[in-house]
């Protein structure tokens, strides 16, 4: 059976068709499956979602699919995650108090401001700025803006990690990784040019930084 060259994560955590047209839109054709060994077939993989930490987690172990995403990683698979996909790769979220995958180091905290100007979640255009060099962050500007739709941020524990801060009050990693593995906060689907260029550079990436 031939590999399908890229797979999008169904995990019941939303987002997917729009993902899957943003892939079409730069010509990569992505595959939506909720089956484990589909994923493992890939030549890269996209794990979105937007949603809640504890219900995300449950269906990823329904169907052992968070074992199939470990080793797609583990086999050195390119692996894009966004937004939802992004904090549950940490070790913990505050969200429904969960232990998530692990994938990194670190935690997953919810946004806390005494300012009442600022809102959670955080939602609509933001500044992102590249602090780390990375293959599909290339060509990001200052002042270049994303979409985000969230209410929690990672804090990783380890700056090599951090690719990307955006500041909400104060700032925040919007775009992490390490190895054949990155995530950004920020939904390149839903933000346009700078968005689609992102997804075009990951859909060339060999999963080398």
């Amino acid at each position: 059976m031939d590999s399908p060259a890229a797979v999008i994560i169904d995990y019941d955590a939303g987002n997917l068709r729009s993902v899957q047209r943003a892939c079409a839109q730069v010509g990569l054709q992505a595959q939506i499956s909720a089956e484990p060994e589909v994923v493992r077939r890939a030549e890269r993989v996209i794990f979105p979602g937007v949603g809640a930490a504890g219900s995300a987690m449950r269906s990823l172990r329904r169907n052992g699919m968070d074992v199939a995403l470990r080793e797609t990683i583990a086999a050195g698979v390119p692996v894009l995650g966004i937004c939802l996909g992004l904090q549950i790769s940490f070790d913990y979220s505050e969200e429904n108090d969960t232990r998530t995958l692990a994938l990194l180091d670190g935690c997953v905290r919810r946004f806390s401001f005494d300012r009442s100007d600022l809102k959670i979640p955080h939602m609509g255009w933001n500044e992102v700025r590249v602090v780390e060099a990375h293959p599909l962050l290339a060509g990001i500007e200052p002042g270049d803006e994303f979409y985000f739709v969230h209410g929690y941020y990672p804090e990783p524990e380890n700056s090599r990690n951090v690719y990307a801060i955006t500041a909400y009050e104060s700032e925040f990693p919007s775009a992490v990784g390490q190895g054949n593995y990155f995530a950004t906060q920020f939904h390149p689907e839903k933000s346009g040019r700078v968005g689609l260029r992102l997804l075009e550079k990951f859909a060339g990436w060999d999963g080398l930084c």
